[in-house]
Protein backbone atom coordinates (compact mmCIF):
# COMPACT_ATOMS: atom_id res chain seq x y z
CA UNK A 1 0.00 0.00 0.00
CA UNK A 2 1.08 3.53 0.10
CA UNK A 3 3.53 5.08 2.48
CA UNK A 4 4.44 8.05 3.65
CA UNK A 5 3.56 11.51 2.82
CA UNK A 6 1.55 12.30 -0.38
CA UNK A 7 2.65 11.73 -3.74
CA UNK A 8 1.42 13.31 -6.57
CA UNK A 9 1.62 13.23 -10.64
CA UNK A 10 0.75 15.49 -12.96
CA UNK A 11 0.74 13.93 -16.56
CA UNK A 12 -1.19 13.51 -20.02
CA UNK A 13 -2.22 10.38 -21.69
CA UNK A 14 -3.14 10.09 -25.54
CA UNK A 15 -5.00 7.30 -26.26
CA UNK A 16 -3.92 4.82 -28.37
CA UNK A 17 -7.37 4.04 -30.16
CA UNK A 18 -10.13 6.09 -31.26
CA UNK A 19 -12.69 7.09 -28.80
CA UNK A 20 -16.24 6.19 -29.92
CA UNK A 21 -18.91 8.46 -29.00
CA UNK A 22 -22.80 7.68 -28.13
CA UNK A 23 -23.60 10.55 -30.71
CA UNK A 24 -21.67 7.59 -33.53
CA UNK A 25 -19.02 9.79 -33.78
CA UNK A 26 -15.33 9.46 -33.09
CA UNK A 27 -12.40 11.09 -32.14
CA UNK A 28 -8.80 10.49 -32.63
CA UNK A 29 -5.91 11.21 -30.47
CA UNK A 30 -7.62 11.68 -26.99
CA UNK A 31 -5.98 13.25 -24.66
CA UNK A 32 -7.11 12.89 -20.82
CA UNK A 33 -5.10 15.24 -18.44
CA UNK A 34 -4.91 13.38 -14.64
CA UNK A 35 -3.52 13.57 -11.43
CA UNK A 36 -2.52 10.68 -8.87
CA UNK A 37 -1.90 10.36 -5.28
CA UNK A 38 -0.21 7.93 -3.17
CA UNK A 39 1.46 4.96 -4.86
CA UNK A 40 -0.14 1.93 -6.48
CA UNK A 41 0.18 -1.32 -4.31
CA UNK A 42 2.02 -4.31 -6.09
CA UNK A 43 -1.39 -6.18 -6.29
CA UNK A 44 -2.93 -3.32 -7.71
CA UNK A 45 -6.16 -3.43 -5.52
CA UNK A 46 -6.04 0.12 -4.23
CA UNK A 47 -6.64 2.68 -6.84
CA UNK A 48 -9.46 5.12 -6.56
CA UNK A 49 -11.34 6.73 -8.78
CA UNK A 50 -12.35 10.45 -7.98
CA UNK A 51 -14.85 12.20 -10.68
CA UNK A 52 -14.87 15.87 -10.75
CA UNK A 53 -18.46 18.42 -10.76
CA UNK A 54 -19.31 20.46 -13.92
CA UNK A 55 -16.74 23.10 -13.39
CA UNK A 56 -13.75 20.95 -11.51
CA UNK A 57 -10.92 19.42 -13.53
CA UNK A 58 -8.40 17.10 -12.30
CA UNK A 59 -6.56 19.40 -9.76
CA UNK A 60 -7.92 17.30 -6.79
CA UNK A 61 -5.80 17.94 -3.64
CA UNK A 62 -3.12 19.82 -5.42
CA UNK A 63 -2.56 23.97 -6.06
CA UNK A 64 -4.72 25.08 -9.03
CA UNK A 65 -2.23 26.53 -11.61
CA UNK A 66 -4.72 29.12 -12.39
CA UNK A 67 -6.22 30.02 -9.43
CA UNK A 68 -3.25 29.36 -6.89
CA UNK A 69 -5.94 27.96 -4.54
CA UNK A 70 -5.94 24.36 -3.08
CA UNK A 71 -7.18 21.44 -4.82
CA UNK A 72 -10.93 21.37 -4.69
CA UNK A 73 -11.06 18.14 -2.66
CA UNK A 74 -8.26 18.76 -0.57
CA UNK A 75 -9.60 18.58 2.64
CA UNK A 76 -11.20 14.96 1.65
CA UNK A 77 -7.90 13.42 -0.05
CA UNK A 78 -4.47 13.26 1.63
CA UNK A 79 -2.27 11.51 4.24
CA UNK A 80 -4.80 10.23 7.03
CA UNK A 81 -8.17 12.18 5.58
CA UNK A 82 -10.80 10.38 4.71
CA UNK A 83 -9.50 9.17 1.37
CA UNK A 84 -6.01 7.92 2.23
CA UNK A 85 -3.16 8.64 0.38
CA UNK A 86 -1.42 6.21 2.75
CA UNK A 87 -3.41 3.49 1.47
CA UNK A 88 -5.03 4.53 -1.59
CA UNK A 89 -3.92 4.80 -5.59
CA UNK A 90 -5.97 8.34 -6.05
CA UNK A 91 -6.56 8.73 -9.71
CA UNK A 92 -8.36 12.17 -10.54
CA UNK A 93 -8.73 12.86 -14.66
CA UNK A 94 -9.77 16.03 -16.28
CA UNK A 95 -13.61 14.79 -18.03
CA UNK A 96 -13.39 14.59 -21.72
CA UNK A 97 -14.68 17.82 -22.92
CA UNK A 98 -13.28 19.87 -20.17
CA UNK A 99 -10.32 22.95 -20.30
CA UNK A 100 -7.38 21.83 -18.46
CA UNK A 101 -5.81 19.35 -21.04
CA UNK A 102 -8.25 17.12 -21.67
CA UNK A 103 -9.43 17.03 -25.19
CA UNK A 104 -12.19 19.62 -25.86
CA UNK A 105 -13.72 22.11 -27.80
CA UNK A 106 -10.39 24.42 -27.39
CA UNK A 107 -7.93 22.07 -28.49
CA UNK A 108 -6.74 21.56 -32.31
CA UNK A 109 -8.38 19.35 -34.43
CA UNK A 110 -6.68 17.40 -36.86
CA UNK A 111 -6.73 20.38 -39.15
CA UNK A 112 -4.80 22.50 -36.65
CA UNK A 113 -7.10 24.87 -35.68
CA UNK A 114 -9.68 24.57 -32.32
CA UNK A 115 -12.28 22.05 -32.56
CA UNK A 116 -14.77 24.65 -31.06
CA UNK A 117 -18.52 24.09 -31.79
CA UNK A 118 -17.35 21.49 -34.38
CA UNK A 119 -16.68 19.46 -31.55
CA UNK A 120 -18.69 16.80 -31.04
CA UNK A 121 -21.49 16.52 -28.46
CA UNK A 122 -20.25 14.20 -25.70
CA UNK A 123 -22.39 12.40 -22.84
CA UNK A 124 -21.53 11.45 -19.25
CA UNK A 125 -20.91 7.52 -20.78
CA UNK A 126 -18.01 9.29 -23.29
CA UNK A 127 -17.07 11.02 -20.19
CA UNK A 128 -16.50 7.40 -18.74
CA UNK A 129 -14.99 5.35 -21.22
CA UNK A 130 -12.39 8.05 -21.86
CA UNK A 131 -11.98 7.19 -17.91
CA UNK A 132 -11.91 3.57 -18.46
CA UNK A 133 -9.47 3.89 -21.00
CA UNK A 134 -7.23 5.40 -18.70
CA UNK A 135 -7.21 2.84 -16.45
CA UNK A 136 -6.36 0.08 -18.78
CA UNK A 137 -3.52 2.46 -19.81
CA UNK A 138 -2.29 2.36 -16.16
CA UNK A 139 -2.73 -1.42 -15.86
CA UNK A 140 -5.89 -0.91 -13.76
CA UNK A 141 -8.57 -3.70 -14.27
CA UNK A 142 -10.73 -2.81 -11.24
CA UNK A 143 -10.68 -0.31 -8.44
CA UNK A 144 -11.66 -0.34 -4.85
CA UNK A 145 -13.92 2.28 -5.41
CA UNK A 146 -14.74 5.17 -7.51
CA UNK A 147 -16.16 8.18 -5.97
CA UNK A 148 -17.98 11.30 -6.91
CA UNK A 149 -20.21 14.26 -6.16
CA UNK A 150 -22.63 16.08 -8.27
CA UNK A 151 -21.46 15.45 -12.28
CA UNK A 152 -18.84 13.11 -10.38
CA UNK A 153 -21.40 10.57 -9.02
CA UNK A 154 -23.28 10.18 -12.33
CA UNK A 155 -19.69 9.41 -13.58
CA UNK A 156 -19.28 6.86 -10.77
CA UNK A 157 -23.07 5.68 -11.36
CA UNK A 158 -22.09 5.19 -15.30
CA UNK A 159 -19.25 3.58 -14.26
CA UNK A 160 -21.29 0.89 -12.42
CA UNK A 161 -23.90 0.69 -14.90
CA UNK A 162 -21.91 -0.08 -18.18
CA UNK A 163 -18.58 -1.29 -16.57
CA UNK A 164 -20.16 -3.29 -13.67
CA UNK A 165 -16.26 -5.29 -13.39
CA UNK A 166 -14.53 -2.29 -12.47
CA UNK A 167 -15.55 -1.15 -9.62
CA UNK A 168 -16.42 -2.58 -5.76
CA UNK A 169 -17.56 0.07 -4.61
CA UNK A 170 -19.63 3.15 -6.04
CA UNK A 171 -19.68 6.39 -3.61
CA UNK A 172 -22.34 8.66 -5.13
CA UNK A 173 -22.80 12.17 -3.59
CA UNK A 174 -25.34 14.57 -3.88
CA UNK A 175 -26.04 12.87 -7.45
CA UNK A 176 -28.75 11.41 -9.84
CA UNK A 177 -29.45 8.85 -12.05
CA UNK A 178 -31.65 11.01 -14.45
CA UNK A 179 -31.57 14.71 -14.98
CA UNK A 180 -34.74 16.44 -13.69
CA UNK A 181 -36.60 19.03 -16.14
CA UNK A 182 -35.34 22.02 -13.81
CA UNK A 183 -32.34 21.53 -13.83
CA UNK A 184 -32.06 20.80 -17.63
CA UNK A 185 -34.05 24.12 -17.76
CA UNK A 186 -31.14 26.31 -15.14
CA UNK A 187 -28.54 24.62 -17.63
CA UNK A 188 -30.44 25.90 -20.57
CA UNK A 189 -30.13 29.59 -19.01
CA UNK A 190 -26.36 29.40 -18.70
CA UNK A 191 -26.07 27.69 -22.01
CA UNK A 192 -28.51 30.87 -23.64
CA UNK A 193 -26.49 33.63 -21.51
CA UNK A 194 -23.06 32.59 -23.27
CA UNK A 195 -24.10 32.24 -26.68
CA UNK A 196 -25.93 35.45 -26.44
CA UNK A 197 -22.77 37.41 -25.66
CA UNK A 198 -21.68 38.99 -29.35
CA UNK A 199 -18.44 37.68 -28.12
CA UNK A 200 -19.11 34.20 -28.54
CA UNK A 201 -18.78 34.53 -32.72
CA UNK A 202 -20.71 31.29 -32.60
CA UNK A 203 -18.02 29.32 -30.54
CA UNK A 204 -15.16 30.46 -32.79
CA UNK A 205 -13.87 32.67 -30.33
CA UNK A 206 -10.20 31.23 -30.11
CA UNK A 207 -7.28 33.66 -31.39
CA UNK A 208 -9.78 36.18 -30.67
CA UNK A 209 -9.20 39.76 -29.16
CA UNK A 210 -12.63 39.29 -27.17
CA UNK A 211 -14.03 35.54 -25.81
CA UNK A 212 -17.40 35.50 -23.88
CA UNK A 213 -16.70 36.08 -20.58
CA UNK A 214 -19.60 38.13 -19.58
CA UNK A 215 -22.16 35.54 -20.90
CA UNK A 216 -20.02 32.60 -18.98
CA UNK A 217 -19.84 35.05 -15.78
CA UNK A 218 -23.81 35.51 -15.96
CA UNK A 219 -23.88 31.37 -16.14
CA UNK A 220 -21.94 31.09 -13.46
CA UNK A 221 -23.53 33.30 -11.24
CA UNK A 222 -27.26 31.41 -11.87
CA UNK A 223 -25.54 28.12 -11.62
CA UNK A 224 -23.81 29.03 -8.14
CA UNK A 225 -27.29 30.19 -6.77
CA UNK A 226 -28.69 26.33 -7.56
CA UNK A 227 -25.09 24.82 -5.66
CA UNK A 228 -26.12 26.72 -2.20
CA UNK A 229 -29.42 26.63 -0.03
CA UNK A 230 -31.55 30.16 1.01
CA UNK A 231 -30.35 29.94 4.53
CA UNK A 232 -26.98 29.43 4.13
CA UNK A 233 -27.06 32.51 1.45
CA UNK A 234 -29.43 34.30 4.27
CA UNK A 235 -26.39 33.56 7.24
CA UNK A 236 -24.12 34.58 5.38
CA UNK A 237 -25.23 37.59 3.49
CA UNK A 238 -29.14 38.25 4.52
CA UNK A 239 -29.92 42.00 3.10
CA UNK A 240 -26.87 43.69 4.29
CA UNK A 241 -25.31 46.03 1.65
CA UNK A 242 -21.90 45.96 0.17
CA UNK A 243 -19.57 48.68 1.63
CA UNK A 244 -22.28 50.98 1.96
CA UNK A 245 -24.17 52.90 4.43
CA UNK A 246 -27.27 53.44 2.10
CA UNK A 247 -29.07 52.04 -1.27
CA UNK A 248 -27.31 53.60 -3.93
CA UNK A 249 -30.43 53.80 -6.29
CA UNK A 250 -28.99 52.45 -9.29
CA UNK A 251 -27.57 49.49 -10.48
CA UNK A 252 -24.61 48.68 -8.60
CA UNK A 253 -23.93 45.91 -6.39
CA UNK A 254 -25.64 46.99 -3.44
CA UNK A 255 -25.84 44.17 -1.59
CA UNK A 256 -23.64 42.06 -0.64
CA UNK A 257 -25.13 38.32 -2.23
CA UNK A 258 -24.46 40.59 -5.50
CA UNK A 259 -21.12 41.62 -4.81
CA UNK A 260 -20.42 37.66 -4.23
CA UNK A 261 -22.48 36.60 -7.29
CA UNK A 262 -20.06 39.04 -9.39
CA UNK A 263 -17.03 37.86 -8.09
CA UNK A 264 -18.00 33.64 -8.49
CA UNK A 265 -18.75 35.09 -12.28
CA UNK A 266 -16.16 37.29 -12.86
CA UNK A 267 -13.18 34.73 -11.20
CA UNK A 268 -14.74 31.50 -13.58
CA UNK A 269 -13.82 33.54 -16.37
CA UNK A 270 -10.20 33.27 -15.70
CA UNK A 271 -9.81 29.36 -15.36
CA UNK A 272 -12.90 28.33 -17.42
CA UNK A 273 -13.51 27.89 -21.18
CA UNK A 274 -17.01 29.07 -22.30
CA UNK A 275 -17.24 26.40 -25.49
CA UNK A 276 -16.71 23.38 -22.37
CA UNK A 277 -19.08 24.68 -20.32
CA UNK A 278 -21.61 24.35 -23.14
CA UNK A 279 -20.67 21.18 -24.19
CA UNK A 280 -20.30 19.49 -20.51
CA UNK A 281 -23.53 21.12 -19.18
CA UNK A 282 -25.52 19.17 -21.96
CA UNK A 283 -23.59 15.86 -21.31
CA UNK A 284 -25.40 16.74 -18.27
CA UNK A 285 -28.81 17.10 -19.28
CA UNK A 286 -28.63 14.24 -21.68
CA UNK A 287 -27.95 11.87 -18.90
CA UNK A 288 -30.47 9.50 -18.09
CA UNK A 289 -28.97 5.82 -16.77
CA UNK A 290 -32.80 4.22 -17.66
CA UNK A 291 -32.87 5.45 -20.45
CA UNK A 292 -29.69 3.83 -21.63
CA UNK A 293 -30.97 0.37 -20.35
CA UNK A 294 -34.48 -0.04 -21.63
CA UNK A 295 -36.58 2.24 -19.86
CA UNK A 296 -36.21 1.29 -16.38
CA UNK A 297 -33.13 2.27 -14.12
CA UNK A 298 -33.03 -1.06 -12.09
CA UNK A 299 -32.13 -2.51 -15.12
CA UNK A 300 -28.67 -0.45 -15.49
CA UNK A 301 -27.18 -1.97 -12.18
CA UNK A 302 -28.83 -5.53 -13.31
CA UNK A 303 -25.11 -6.80 -13.56
CA UNK A 304 -23.33 -4.49 -10.60
CA UNK A 305 -21.41 -6.63 -8.24
CA UNK A 306 -20.30 -3.51 -6.63
CA UNK A 307 -21.65 -2.24 -2.97
CA UNK A 308 -23.39 0.59 -3.15
CA UNK A 309 -23.22 4.30 -0.96
CA UNK A 310 -25.53 7.25 -1.71
CA UNK A 311 -25.45 10.44 0.04
CA UNK A 312 -28.03 13.12 -0.16
CA UNK A 313 -28.21 17.00 1.68
CA UNK A 314 -31.33 17.79 3.43
CA UNK A 315 -30.63 21.18 2.12
CA UNK A 316 -29.92 20.39 -1.56
CA UNK A 317 -32.87 21.20 -3.61
CA UNK A 318 -30.86 21.00 -7.11
CA UNK A 319 -30.36 17.16 -6.53
CA UNK A 320 -33.06 16.23 -3.02
CA UNK A 321 -32.70 13.25 -1.35
CA UNK A 322 -35.95 12.29 -2.97
CA UNK A 323 -33.25 11.28 -6.49
CA UNK A 324 -31.50 8.89 -4.25
CA UNK A 325 -34.11 7.22 -2.80
CA UNK A 326 -35.25 6.45 -6.19
CA UNK A 327 -31.63 4.93 -6.74
CA UNK A 328 -31.71 3.27 -3.68
CA UNK A 329 -34.94 1.53 -4.97
CA UNK A 330 -33.85 0.45 -8.08
CA UNK A 331 -30.11 -0.71 -6.23
CA UNK A 332 -32.77 -2.60 -3.95
CA UNK A 333 -34.51 -4.26 -7.01
CA UNK A 334 -32.04 -6.14 -8.81
CA UNK A 335 -30.31 -7.05 -4.95
CA UNK A 336 -27.50 -5.14 -5.22
CA UNK A 337 -25.59 -3.61 -1.45
CA UNK A 338 -26.71 -0.56 -0.53
CA UNK A 339 -26.26 1.96 2.10
CA UNK A 340 -28.05 5.28 2.17
CA UNK A 341 -27.84 8.52 4.27
CA UNK A 342 -29.24 11.93 4.44
CA UNK A 343 -26.51 14.09 6.28
CA UNK A 344 -27.71 17.65 7.67
CA UNK A 345 -25.50 20.54 6.65
CA UNK A 346 -26.76 24.05 6.20
CA UNK A 347 -25.14 24.84 2.83
CA UNK A 348 -27.23 23.04 -0.12
CA UNK A 349 -25.99 21.06 -2.63
CA UNK A 350 -22.13 22.53 -2.30
CA UNK A 351 -21.96 20.66 0.91
CA UNK A 352 -19.79 17.75 -0.69
CA UNK A 353 -17.43 20.11 -1.23
CA UNK A 354 -17.45 22.35 2.29
CA UNK A 355 -16.58 20.98 6.25
CA UNK A 356 -19.33 18.63 6.68
CA UNK A 357 -17.63 16.49 9.18
CA UNK A 358 -20.76 13.77 9.20
CA UNK A 359 -20.08 13.23 5.69
CA UNK A 360 -16.24 12.80 6.48
CA UNK A 361 -16.92 9.84 8.84
CA UNK A 362 -19.22 8.45 6.19
CA UNK A 363 -16.71 8.42 3.77
CA UNK A 364 -13.90 6.89 5.68
CA UNK A 365 -16.17 4.04 7.21
CA UNK A 366 -17.30 3.14 3.47
CA UNK A 367 -13.89 3.17 1.70
CA UNK A 368 -12.66 1.17 4.64
CA UNK A 369 -8.98 0.91 6.74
Amino acid sequence: MATAAILTANDVLTLAKPLELDSGQRLDGVRIAYETYGTLSAARDNAVLVCHATTGDQHLASRHPITGKPGWWDRMVGPGKPIDTDRFFVICPNVLGGCMGSTGPASLAPDGAAYAMRFPVITIRDMVRAEVALLEALGISTLHAVVGGSMGGMQALSLAANWPHIPERVLAIAATATMPAQNIAFQEVGRQAVMADPAWQGGDYYGSASTPDAGLAVARMTAHITYLSEASLTQKFGRRLQDRASKSFGFDADFQVESYLRHQGLSFTTRFDANSYLYITRAMSYFDLAEEHGGLLADAFRATKARFCLISFDTDWLYPTELSRRMVHALNAVGAPVSFVEISAPFGHDSFLLDVPALDRVVTGFLGR
